[in-house]
């Protein structure tokens, strides 16, 4: 049975949807400003593993992920750049999806803009205005935390230090100092043309209303689960908890997932300390994107990663050598006129089947990716894995493996010379020849493989 943490609960739990075999799952995507940086990208390719679990598991997953293309970041950076709102955030919009095509990220069923469900997230305010959980003041609508009484559950915060009456205008600010937030913001200046005019003035929304209109519209509520980084516990989920819950008055998610961070050099990515590191800079360097993807398999979505060029170098050659063993595995396949699948009369079998098993239970323990890469490497180690097996738990690890191509081997004179005088030894049915011809290639670094019509087939080692 899959087992996630809850950060709810702050416990493992066994995984129960609320609608058998069917998963209702909502990531928060990218602010779309500037281009992700590898720390925003690992929580994508963590909650694609989250993802790509289920569906291993045979559940139905409706998956929506909001783009935010609205808030003080994205006004701010499209007037830097001197562009309409619309314009500048659909560039970045694309270059996301363009970076979770390379790191093997599956899309989501539904990219949810912001700016589309700017009526809903009108009609939700002024319902938390009519329940008694908002206030207007300046012209602008704040949400009263004091008036939730489960406020601070999922970040688990202490209100002994809070002023009275205090409220908060920005998207992010510290857990130390919680305040009523803003789920619609009056216009000012400084906004220029960005805003709307609805019945509660003109204005724009809060940031983490969205993530609750959106999610109640295309999935319901409640639903299963919500998955982002450990950054968005609070104040965002925290919010939209509060937003939700105080609207509809029944419970907006069961399980909420959290993936830690990603440091460089064991500093926080900064521009100012030159650690900071987009997936378009890791490919100017010539780094494969799916070799970052390796690297973030390597280390539990829960722990920190510590990131460092040299790491993405050694994983780099740890997905180099994977799609060496699943070309020498397609060859043989070929080779072999068939799939080196299970077989039960086979004595090596129940050991795969085992593999399997293995397999799937790290997977389903909370995602333990380090533990099911070890696992194939074993496998790989006492040749337990046959191409098939090794393609479907690619499923749940997403390197691409079904597109590692066969090398072109260049083979040395030396070499050929040694297949052509074991050609004639063959044909003469001279096996303790052949035998031996074998062994001397073998020494140069270079396997022979026959085929059951005669043809001889070498794969360098």
């Amino acid at each position: 049975m899959l087992k996630i943490y809850n950060t709810l609960t702050r416990k493992k739990e066994n995984f129960v949807p609320l609608k058998k075999n069917n998963v209702g799952l909502y990531t928060c995507g990218p602010t779309v400003y500037n281009y992700a940086h590898i720390g925003n990208l690992r929580s994508y390719v963590f909650e694609d593993i989250l993802k790509r679990v289920l569906l291993f598991n045979k559940y139905k997953v409706k998956h929506v992920m909001n783009i935010t293309d609205i808030d003080d970041k994205t006004i701010r950076a499209s007037q830097e750049a001197n562009q309409t709102l619309k314009k500048f955030t659909a560039t970045y919009t694309l270059a996301f999806k363009e970076d979770a095509k390379k790191l093997n990220i599956l899309s989501p069923g539904k990219y949810a803009p912001a700016t589309n469900y700017i009526k809903p997230m009108t009609a939700l305010t002024q319902k938390l205005i009519k329940n008694g959980f908002a206030y207007e003041k300046d012209g602008s609508v704040y949400f009263n935390i004091k008036k939730f009484k489960n406020y601070g559950k999922l970040a688990r915060l202490n209100f002994s230090g809070m002023k009275a009456g205090a409220r908060v205008d920005v998207d992010n600010y510290e857990k130390e100092n919680p305040a009523d937030f803003v789920l619609w913001k009056a216009w000012t200046p400084k906004d220029g043309p960005v805003f709307w005019q609805t019945p509660l003035g003109k204005g724009r929304p809060g940031w983490h209303i969205e993530c609750s209109v959106i999610s109640m519209k295309e999935l319901g509520q409640p639903f299963d689960i919500h998955a982002g980084g450990v950054d968005l516990i609070f104040p965002h989920h925290e919010n939209e908890i509060a937003q939700s819950e105080a609207a509809l008055n029944k419970p907006f998610v069961k399980y909420w997932l959290h993936g830690e961070h990603l440091l460089v050099n064991n500093q926080k990515m900064a521009k100012s300390l030159n650690n900071f590191f987009t997936l378009r800079d890791l490919i100017t360097r010539h780094f494969n994107p799916l070799a970052f993807r390796y690297l973030l398999l390597t280390t539990h979505y829960r722990s920190k990663l510590n990131f460092t060029l040299e790491a993405l170098e050694a994983a780099e050659r740890g997905l180099e050598h994977l799609h060496d063993v699943v070309r020498k595995l397609k060859q043989e396949k070929k080779i072999n006129n068939k799939n080196r699948e299970i077989d039960g009369d086979n004595k090596m079998g129940d050991k795969r089947y085992e593999i399997r098993d293995k397999f799937l239970e790290a997977i389903n323990d909370d995602l333990d990716t380090p533990g099911a890469l070890a696992i194939v490497w074993e496998a790989i180690k006492n040749n337990l894995i046959d191409y098939k097996t090794l393609l479907t738990f690619d499923k749940v690890l997403g390197l691409g493996l079904d597109k590692a191509k066969t090398k072109k081997t260049k083979i040395p004179v030396v070499v050929q010379k040694l297949l052509n005088a074991r050609a004639i030894a063959r044909a003469e049915k001279d096996w303790k020849e052949s035998d031996r011809l074998r062994e001397e290639i073998k020494k140069i670094e270079f396997e022979v493989q026959d085929s059951a019509d005669g043809g001889q087939t070498v794969v360098e080692l």
